[in-house]
Protein backbone atom coordinates (compact mmCIF):
# COMPACT_ATOMS: atom_id res chain seq x y z
CA UNK A 1 0.00 0.00 0.00
CA UNK A 2 1.09 3.09 -0.81
CA UNK A 3 1.40 5.90 2.41
CA UNK A 4 2.32 9.27 0.34
CA UNK A 5 0.49 10.18 -3.23
CA UNK A 6 1.67 13.43 -4.48
CA UNK A 7 -1.04 14.78 -7.19
CA UNK A 8 0.97 16.69 -9.99
CA UNK A 9 -1.93 18.80 -10.85
CA UNK A 10 -4.56 21.81 -9.27
CA UNK A 11 -7.85 22.96 -9.36
CA UNK A 12 -10.69 20.29 -9.13
CA UNK A 13 -8.94 17.56 -10.00
CA UNK A 14 -6.61 18.09 -7.26
CA UNK A 15 -8.91 18.33 -4.73
CA UNK A 16 -10.96 14.88 -6.57
CA UNK A 17 -7.32 13.20 -5.93
CA UNK A 18 -6.89 13.93 -2.39
CA UNK A 19 -10.68 13.33 -1.37
CA UNK A 20 -9.73 9.60 -2.78
CA UNK A 21 -6.78 9.47 -0.84
CA UNK A 22 -7.74 10.89 2.46
CA UNK A 23 -11.12 7.81 1.97
CA UNK A 24 -8.14 5.39 1.75
CA UNK A 25 -6.09 5.99 4.49
CA UNK A 26 -2.88 7.38 1.92
CA UNK A 27 -1.30 11.02 2.88
CA UNK A 28 -1.44 13.48 0.09
CA UNK A 29 0.92 15.94 -1.08
CA UNK A 30 -0.16 18.96 -3.38
CA UNK A 31 2.47 20.50 -5.52
CA UNK A 32 1.90 24.60 -6.35
CA UNK A 33 3.04 27.55 -8.00
CA UNK A 34 3.49 30.43 -6.28
CA UNK A 35 -0.02 31.78 -8.12
CA UNK A 36 -1.42 28.89 -6.12
CA UNK A 37 -0.01 29.06 -2.50
CA UNK A 38 -3.64 29.88 -1.46
CA UNK A 39 -5.78 27.30 -3.68
CA UNK A 40 -7.89 25.26 -2.14
CA UNK A 41 -6.02 21.98 -2.99
CA UNK A 42 -3.21 23.54 -1.26
CA UNK A 43 -5.40 23.48 2.05
CA UNK A 44 -7.01 20.18 1.71
CA UNK A 45 -3.66 18.56 0.73
CA UNK A 46 -1.73 16.61 3.88
CA UNK A 47 1.48 18.67 2.86
CA UNK A 48 2.36 21.24 0.20
CA UNK A 49 5.46 22.05 -1.85
CA UNK A 50 5.57 25.59 -4.11
CA UNK A 51 7.16 24.37 -7.59
CA UNK A 52 7.34 27.46 -9.25
CA UNK A 53 6.41 30.62 -10.62
CA UNK A 54 3.05 31.05 -12.58
CA UNK A 55 3.84 29.77 -15.51
CA UNK A 56 2.69 26.54 -16.30
CA UNK A 57 5.80 26.18 -18.04
CA UNK A 58 8.05 26.50 -15.48
CA UNK A 59 5.61 24.51 -12.42
CA UNK A 60 3.16 21.85 -13.14
CA UNK A 61 4.82 21.09 -16.32
CA UNK A 62 8.60 21.17 -14.64
CA UNK A 63 9.89 17.81 -14.21
CA UNK A 64 12.84 18.06 -11.91
CA UNK A 65 10.56 20.05 -9.74
CA UNK A 66 7.64 17.58 -9.42
CA UNK A 67 10.11 14.50 -9.41
CA UNK A 68 11.83 16.97 -6.45
CA UNK A 69 8.91 17.57 -4.27
CA UNK A 70 8.53 13.69 -4.40
CA UNK A 71 11.88 13.19 -3.09
CA UNK A 72 11.77 16.10 -0.29
CA UNK A 73 8.20 14.42 0.71
CA UNK A 74 9.00 11.14 0.54
CA UNK A 75 5.88 10.28 -1.76
CA UNK A 76 6.31 7.40 -3.32
CA UNK A 77 3.16 7.54 -6.54
CA UNK A 78 2.73 10.34 -8.59
CA UNK A 79 -1.21 10.97 -9.77
CA UNK A 80 -1.30 13.10 -13.00
CA UNK A 81 -4.85 14.13 -12.83
CA UNK A 82 -5.68 15.49 -16.46
CA UNK A 83 -3.90 18.03 -18.58
CA UNK A 84 -0.47 18.57 -17.79
CA UNK A 85 2.23 16.25 -17.70
CA UNK A 86 -0.55 13.04 -17.72
CA UNK A 87 -0.38 11.82 -21.07
CA UNK A 88 3.69 12.58 -21.36
CA UNK A 89 5.68 9.41 -22.05
CA UNK A 90 8.89 10.61 -20.99
CA UNK A 91 7.81 12.13 -17.81
CA UNK A 92 6.25 8.58 -16.93
CA UNK A 93 9.72 7.22 -17.45
CA UNK A 94 11.67 9.22 -15.70
CA UNK A 95 8.99 8.95 -12.60
CA UNK A 96 9.78 5.07 -13.13
CA UNK A 97 13.74 5.44 -13.35
CA UNK A 98 13.17 7.33 -9.84
CA UNK A 99 11.98 4.60 -8.36
CA UNK A 100 8.47 6.11 -8.10
CA UNK A 101 4.70 4.91 -9.52
CA UNK A 102 2.97 6.35 -11.72
CA UNK A 103 -1.02 6.12 -11.23
CA UNK A 104 -1.77 5.46 -14.67
CA UNK A 105 -0.70 3.44 -18.38
CA UNK A 106 3.02 3.06 -19.08
CA UNK A 107 4.57 5.15 -21.22
CA UNK A 108 4.77 2.82 -24.10
CA UNK A 109 1.44 2.99 -23.93
CA UNK A 110 1.06 6.68 -23.56
CA UNK A 111 3.30 7.21 -26.58
CA UNK A 112 1.38 4.72 -29.24
CA UNK A 113 -1.70 6.03 -28.67
CA UNK A 114 -0.60 10.08 -28.08
CA UNK A 115 0.31 9.60 -31.91
CA UNK A 116 -3.12 9.51 -33.69
CA UNK A 117 -1.44 7.72 -36.95
CA UNK A 118 0.09 5.12 -34.69
CA UNK A 119 -3.16 5.33 -32.42
CA UNK A 120 -5.69 4.36 -35.71
CA UNK A 121 -3.04 1.87 -36.52
CA UNK A 122 -2.67 -0.05 -33.27
CA UNK A 123 -6.40 -0.03 -33.04
CA UNK A 124 -7.05 -1.37 -36.46
CA UNK A 125 -5.03 -4.46 -35.54
CA UNK A 126 -6.95 -4.78 -32.28
CA UNK A 127 -10.26 -4.63 -34.50
CA UNK A 128 -11.47 -1.68 -33.35
CA UNK A 129 -13.83 0.19 -36.71
CA UNK A 130 -11.38 3.57 -37.54
CA UNK A 131 -12.54 6.65 -39.49
CA UNK A 132 -12.06 5.93 -42.79
CA UNK A 133 -8.91 8.00 -44.20
CA UNK A 134 -4.92 7.58 -45.37
CA UNK A 135 -2.57 5.29 -44.15
CA UNK A 136 0.07 7.15 -42.08
CA UNK A 137 0.98 11.09 -42.80
CA UNK A 138 0.44 12.81 -45.74
CA UNK A 139 3.76 13.94 -47.12
CA UNK A 140 2.76 16.61 -49.44
CA UNK A 141 -0.25 18.73 -50.57
CA UNK A 142 -0.67 16.60 -54.22
CA UNK A 143 -1.17 13.35 -52.08
CA UNK A 144 -3.62 14.69 -49.80
CA UNK A 145 -5.85 15.80 -52.78
CA UNK A 146 -5.69 12.16 -54.05
CA UNK A 147 -6.71 10.97 -51.31
CA UNK A 148 -9.94 13.25 -51.01
CA UNK A 149 -10.94 12.05 -54.07
CA UNK A 150 -10.42 8.60 -53.14
CA UNK A 151 -12.54 8.48 -50.18
CA UNK A 152 -14.64 11.70 -51.04
CA UNK A 153 -15.14 14.98 -49.46
CA UNK A 154 -15.68 16.48 -46.84
CA UNK A 155 -12.74 15.24 -45.31
CA UNK A 156 -11.11 16.80 -42.49
CA UNK A 157 -7.32 17.47 -41.84
CA UNK A 158 -5.68 16.70 -38.63
CA UNK A 159 -1.77 17.02 -36.69
CA UNK A 160 -0.56 13.76 -35.99
CA UNK A 161 0.25 15.41 -32.25
CA UNK A 162 -2.54 17.44 -32.16
CA UNK A 163 -5.48 17.51 -29.48
CA UNK A 164 -7.89 19.94 -27.97
CA UNK A 165 -9.04 21.11 -31.67
CA UNK A 166 -5.62 22.70 -32.99
CA UNK A 167 -4.07 22.19 -35.98
CA UNK A 168 -8.02 20.22 -37.19
CA UNK A 169 -9.52 22.05 -40.63
CA UNK A 170 -11.97 21.14 -42.75
CA UNK A 171 -11.86 20.72 -46.62
CA UNK A 172 -15.48 20.46 -48.06
CA UNK A 173 -14.51 20.61 -51.73
CA UNK A 174 -11.67 19.91 -53.98
CA UNK A 175 -11.09 23.60 -53.63
CA UNK A 176 -10.69 24.07 -49.88
CA UNK A 177 -8.11 21.20 -49.91
CA UNK A 178 -4.32 23.75 -50.24
CA UNK A 179 -5.70 26.11 -47.97
CA UNK A 180 -6.81 23.74 -45.07
CA UNK A 181 -3.62 21.54 -45.31
CA UNK A 182 -1.26 24.23 -45.79
CA UNK A 183 -3.07 25.49 -42.34
CA UNK A 184 -3.47 22.45 -40.27
CA UNK A 185 -0.03 22.29 -41.18
CA UNK A 186 1.16 25.45 -39.78
CA UNK A 187 -1.16 25.23 -36.62
CA UNK A 188 0.48 21.82 -35.60
CA UNK A 189 4.39 23.05 -36.10
CA UNK A 190 3.04 25.85 -34.06
CA UNK A 191 1.15 24.33 -31.19
CA UNK A 192 3.19 20.71 -31.11
CA UNK A 193 6.31 20.91 -32.83
CA UNK A 194 5.41 19.01 -35.40
CA UNK A 195 3.57 19.54 -38.73
CA UNK A 196 2.73 16.01 -39.59
CA UNK A 197 -0.81 15.17 -40.92
CA UNK A 198 -3.29 13.12 -41.75
CA UNK A 199 -6.85 12.56 -43.29
CA UNK A 200 -10.21 11.41 -42.56
CA UNK A 201 -13.48 10.99 -43.71
CA UNK A 202 -15.65 14.09 -42.81
CA UNK A 203 -18.53 12.69 -41.42
CA UNK A 204 -21.33 15.52 -41.66
CA UNK A 205 -23.72 14.61 -38.62
CA UNK A 206 -21.64 12.10 -36.20
CA UNK A 207 -22.27 12.55 -32.19
CA UNK A 208 -19.64 11.78 -29.92
CA UNK A 209 -19.64 8.94 -28.18
CA UNK A 210 -16.03 7.96 -26.23
CA UNK A 211 -16.22 4.71 -24.14
CA UNK A 212 -14.44 4.77 -20.49
CA UNK A 213 -12.34 1.54 -20.11
CA UNK A 214 -10.55 0.22 -17.22
CA UNK A 215 -7.39 -2.32 -16.75
CA UNK A 216 -5.47 -4.02 -14.43
CA UNK A 217 -2.15 -4.04 -16.67
CA UNK A 218 -2.27 -8.08 -16.37
CA UNK A 219 -4.85 -8.79 -19.39
CA UNK A 220 -7.57 -7.65 -17.46
CA UNK A 221 -9.69 -5.19 -18.70
CA UNK A 222 -13.81 -4.10 -18.69
CA UNK A 223 -15.99 -1.23 -20.06
CA UNK A 224 -17.88 0.80 -18.02
CA UNK A 225 -20.40 1.75 -20.90
CA UNK A 226 -20.33 5.45 -23.13
CA UNK A 227 -20.59 9.10 -22.82
CA UNK A 228 -22.11 11.15 -25.19
CA UNK A 229 -19.99 14.71 -25.54
CA UNK A 230 -21.84 15.30 -28.52
CA UNK A 231 -21.79 19.30 -27.45
CA UNK A 232 -18.93 20.79 -28.40
CA UNK A 233 -17.71 24.67 -28.72
CA UNK A 234 -14.49 24.58 -31.15
CA UNK A 235 -14.23 20.74 -30.39
CA UNK A 236 -14.05 21.62 -26.46
CA UNK A 237 -16.67 19.60 -24.31
CA UNK A 238 -19.10 22.01 -22.56
CA UNK A 239 -21.56 19.28 -21.54
CA UNK A 240 -21.66 15.47 -21.59
CA UNK A 241 -23.95 12.61 -20.30
CA UNK A 242 -24.20 8.87 -19.53
CA UNK A 243 -25.44 7.14 -20.75
CA UNK A 244 -25.51 8.25 -24.20
CA UNK A 245 -29.68 9.18 -25.08
CA UNK A 246 -28.78 7.48 -28.54
CA UNK A 247 -26.96 4.31 -28.15
CA UNK A 248 -29.27 1.10 -27.55
CA UNK A 249 -27.93 -1.45 -25.04
CA UNK A 250 -27.18 -3.86 -27.79
CA UNK A 251 -24.65 -1.42 -29.15
CA UNK A 252 -23.38 -0.15 -26.19
CA UNK A 253 -22.55 -3.85 -25.52
CA UNK A 254 -21.30 -4.43 -28.87
CA UNK A 255 -18.47 -1.57 -29.23
CA UNK A 256 -17.98 -1.45 -24.95
CA UNK A 257 -16.91 -5.40 -25.92
CA UNK A 258 -15.18 -4.44 -28.52
CA UNK A 259 -12.54 -1.77 -26.67
CA UNK A 260 -12.65 -4.00 -23.31
CA UNK A 261 -11.44 -6.56 -25.14
CA UNK A 262 -9.22 -4.27 -27.48
CA UNK A 263 -6.59 -2.68 -24.20
CA UNK A 264 -6.59 -6.01 -22.39
CA UNK A 265 -4.67 -7.52 -25.30
CA UNK A 266 -2.50 -4.83 -24.75
CA UNK A 267 -2.01 -5.49 -20.90
CA UNK A 268 -3.58 -1.46 -20.56
CA UNK A 269 -3.59 -0.64 -16.61
CA UNK A 270 -5.51 2.05 -15.26
CA UNK A 271 -8.44 4.38 -16.78
CA UNK A 272 -8.44 5.33 -20.53
CA UNK A 273 -11.34 6.63 -22.94
CA UNK A 274 -11.72 5.48 -26.57
CA UNK A 275 -13.32 8.07 -28.68
CA UNK A 276 -15.39 7.60 -31.59
CA UNK A 277 -17.53 9.45 -33.66
CA UNK A 278 -21.08 7.75 -34.13
CA UNK A 279 -23.04 8.15 -37.36
CA UNK A 280 -25.88 5.81 -38.28
CA UNK A 281 -25.26 2.82 -35.85
CA UNK A 282 -21.49 2.61 -36.86
CA UNK A 283 -18.47 3.83 -34.52
CA UNK A 284 -15.67 5.28 -35.89
CA UNK A 285 -12.25 5.84 -33.51
CA UNK A 286 -10.69 8.83 -33.73
CA UNK A 287 -8.65 8.67 -30.50
CA UNK A 288 -7.39 7.03 -27.02
CA UNK A 289 -6.96 9.58 -24.07
CA UNK A 290 -4.87 7.49 -21.65
CA UNK A 291 -5.92 9.14 -18.48
CA UNK A 292 -8.78 10.05 -16.20
CA UNK A 293 -11.11 12.35 -18.51
CA UNK A 294 -12.81 15.74 -17.20
CA UNK A 295 -16.20 14.23 -17.73
CA UNK A 296 -15.30 10.78 -15.86
CA UNK A 297 -18.31 12.03 -12.58
CA UNK A 298 -21.21 10.75 -14.75
CA UNK A 299 -19.49 7.62 -15.48
CA UNK A 300 -18.84 7.07 -11.37
CA UNK A 301 -22.21 8.25 -10.74
CA UNK A 302 -24.34 5.66 -13.44
CA UNK A 303 -22.07 3.06 -12.10
CA UNK A 304 -21.43 3.38 -8.75
CA UNK A 305 -17.49 3.53 -8.52
CA UNK A 306 -14.92 5.37 -7.61
CA UNK A 307 -12.10 5.65 -10.88
CA UNK A 308 -9.77 7.11 -8.72
CA UNK A 309 -9.63 5.00 -6.35
CA UNK A 310 -9.20 2.28 -8.62
CA UNK A 311 -6.83 3.83 -10.70
CA UNK A 312 -4.70 3.72 -7.27
CA UNK A 313 -5.63 0.24 -6.36
CA UNK A 314 -3.94 -0.90 -9.70
CA UNK A 315 -1.30 0.83 -9.60
CA UNK A 316 -0.30 -0.55 -6.25
CA UNK A 317 -0.64 -3.89 -7.98
CA UNK A 318 -4.53 -5.04 -6.50
CA UNK A 319 -6.97 -6.59 -8.42
CA UNK A 320 -9.73 -4.43 -10.06
CA UNK A 321 -12.38 -4.25 -7.12
CA UNK A 322 -15.44 -4.89 -9.78
CA UNK A 323 -16.07 -7.46 -12.89
CA UNK A 324 -18.08 -6.99 -16.13
CA UNK A 325 -20.75 -8.59 -14.61
CA UNK A 326 -20.99 -6.31 -11.33
CA UNK A 327 -21.12 -2.99 -13.84
CA UNK A 328 -24.86 -2.37 -14.01
CA UNK A 329 -26.06 0.98 -15.12
CA UNK A 330 -28.08 2.77 -13.07
CA UNK A 331 -30.07 6.27 -14.26
CA UNK A 332 -29.29 9.12 -15.72
CA UNK A 333 -26.09 11.65 -15.09
CA UNK A 334 -24.86 14.76 -16.53
CA UNK A 335 -21.97 17.39 -16.37
CA UNK A 336 -21.93 20.73 -17.43
CA UNK A 337 -18.45 22.29 -17.59
CA UNK A 338 -18.52 25.87 -15.51
CA UNK A 339 -15.89 28.09 -16.86
CA UNK A 340 -14.46 31.85 -15.92
CA UNK A 341 -15.24 32.86 -18.83
CA UNK A 342 -17.72 36.33 -20.48
CA UNK A 343 -20.15 35.48 -22.69
CA UNK A 344 -20.77 35.57 -25.84
CA UNK A 345 -17.28 35.80 -26.97
CA UNK A 346 -16.20 33.23 -23.94
CA UNK A 347 -12.87 35.42 -23.56
CA UNK A 348 -11.15 34.16 -20.03
CA UNK A 349 -12.62 36.14 -16.85
CA UNK A 350 -10.12 35.80 -14.32
CA UNK A 351 -10.84 37.76 -10.77
CA UNK A 352 -11.87 37.47 -6.90
CA UNK A 353 -15.22 35.27 -5.93
CA UNK A 354 -17.07 37.62 -3.46
CA UNK A 355 -19.57 35.20 -2.91
CA UNK A 356 -19.47 31.10 -3.91
CA UNK A 357 -22.45 28.64 -3.02
CA UNK A 358 -22.38 25.35 -4.50
CA UNK A 359 -25.87 23.94 -4.89
CA UNK A 360 -26.83 20.52 -3.05
CA UNK A 361 -29.45 17.97 -2.54
CA UNK A 362 -30.37 14.78 -4.05
CA UNK A 363 -28.43 13.36 -6.80
CA UNK A 364 -25.91 16.73 -6.84
CA UNK A 365 -22.47 16.59 -7.19
CA UNK A 366 -20.56 20.09 -7.49
CA UNK A 367 -16.75 19.42 -8.30
CA UNK A 368 -14.74 22.58 -7.46
CA UNK A 369 -11.72 24.49 -6.02
CA UNK A 370 -13.68 27.66 -5.71
CA UNK A 371 -14.43 29.67 -2.18
CA UNK A 372 -15.36 32.68 -1.18
CA UNK A 373 -12.47 35.62 -1.57
CA UNK A 374 -10.36 32.99 -3.69
CA UNK A 375 -9.04 34.92 -7.06
CA UNK A 376 -8.83 32.83 -10.02
CA UNK A 377 -5.35 33.45 -11.37
CA UNK A 378 -4.90 34.11 -15.12
CA UNK A 379 -2.45 31.70 -16.12
CA UNK A 380 -4.47 28.27 -16.35
CA UNK A 381 -7.47 27.08 -17.65
CA UNK A 382 -10.58 28.88 -17.26
CA UNK A 383 -12.67 25.49 -15.61
CA UNK A 384 -13.69 26.31 -12.68
CA UNK A 385 -15.88 23.67 -11.63
CA UNK A 386 -17.91 21.10 -13.09
CA UNK A 387 -21.73 20.40 -11.65
CA UNK A 388 -23.12 17.05 -11.96
CA UNK A 389 -26.38 15.54 -11.85
CA UNK A 390 -27.76 11.90 -11.34
CA UNK A 391 -31.49 11.29 -11.58
CA UNK A 392 -33.44 7.91 -12.48
CA UNK A 393 -34.11 8.66 -15.62
CA UNK A 394 -33.11 11.68 -18.21
CA UNK A 395 -35.65 13.55 -17.90
CA UNK A 396 -34.92 13.59 -14.39
CA UNK A 397 -31.51 14.40 -14.57
CA UNK A 398 -32.57 17.60 -17.03
CA UNK A 399 -34.67 18.65 -14.05
CA UNK A 400 -32.54 18.47 -11.30
CA UNK A 401 -29.66 20.15 -13.32
CA UNK A 402 -31.89 23.17 -13.99
CA UNK A 403 -32.60 23.43 -10.19
CA UNK A 404 -29.10 22.63 -9.34
CA UNK A 405 -27.67 25.57 -11.87
CA UNK A 406 -30.61 27.77 -10.31
CA UNK A 407 -28.86 27.36 -6.52
CA UNK A 408 -25.45 28.10 -7.95
CA UNK A 409 -24.21 31.25 -6.91
CA UNK A 410 -20.58 32.57 -7.95
CA UNK A 411 -20.23 36.58 -8.01
CA UNK A 412 -17.54 38.46 -9.15
CA UNK A 413 -16.87 36.62 -12.03
CA UNK A 414 -18.35 36.69 -15.43
CA UNK A 415 -19.47 32.30 -16.18
CA UNK A 416 -20.48 30.12 -18.85
CA UNK A 417 -23.29 29.57 -16.51
CA UNK A 418 -25.87 31.18 -18.41
CA UNK A 419 -25.40 29.73 -21.65
CA UNK A 420 -27.06 26.36 -19.70
CA UNK A 421 -29.97 27.71 -18.62
CA UNK A 422 -30.59 28.81 -22.31
CA UNK A 423 -30.02 25.03 -23.29
CA UNK A 424 -32.29 23.96 -20.92
CA UNK A 425 -34.66 25.93 -22.71
CA UNK A 426 -34.37 24.23 -25.84
CA UNK A 427 -36.64 20.98 -27.03
CA UNK A 428 -33.16 19.08 -28.64
CA UNK A 429 -31.20 19.13 -25.87
CA UNK A 430 -34.99 17.43 -24.13
CA UNK A 431 -35.14 15.16 -27.16
CA UNK A 432 -31.68 14.49 -26.96
CA UNK A 433 -31.52 15.47 -30.94
CA UNK A 434 -28.28 16.56 -31.54
CA UNK A 435 -24.64 16.17 -32.89
CA UNK A 436 -20.98 17.27 -32.60
CA UNK A 437 -22.42 20.73 -34.64
CA UNK A 438 -25.21 21.57 -33.27
CA UNK A 439 -23.98 23.68 -30.67
CA UNK A 440 -21.87 26.08 -32.93
CA UNK A 441 -25.16 26.43 -35.01
CA UNK A 442 -27.02 27.44 -31.77
CA UNK A 443 -24.28 29.73 -30.56
CA UNK A 444 -24.38 31.62 -34.06
CA UNK A 445 -28.19 32.38 -34.06
CA UNK A 446 -28.17 33.07 -30.80
CA UNK A 447 -25.25 34.28 -29.80
CA UNK A 448 -23.79 35.65 -32.60
CA UNK A 449 -20.70 33.88 -31.60
CA UNK A 450 -19.22 29.92 -32.84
Amino acid sequence: MFDKILIANRGEIALRVIRACREMGIQSVAVHSTADADAMHVRMADESVCIGPPSGTHSYLSIPAIISACEITGAQAIHPGYGFLSENANFVQIVEDHGLTFIGPTAEHIRVMGDKITAKDTMKDLGVPCVPGSDGGVPDLETAKKIGEDIGYPVIIKATAGGGGRGMKVAKTAADMEQAFMTARAEGKAAFGNDEVYIEKYLTTPRHIEIQVFGDGKGKAVHLGERDCSLQRRHQKVFEEAPGPCITPEERARIGKTCAEAVAKINYIGAGTIEFLYEKGEFYFIEMNTRLQVEHPVTESIFGVDLVREQIRVAEGLPMSFSQDDLEINGHSIEVRINAEKLPNFSPCPGRITQYHAPGGLGVRMDSALYDGYSIPPYYDSLIGKLIVHGRDRPEALARLSRALGELIVDGVDTTVPLFHALLEEKDIHTGEYNIHWLEHWLETNLGNA
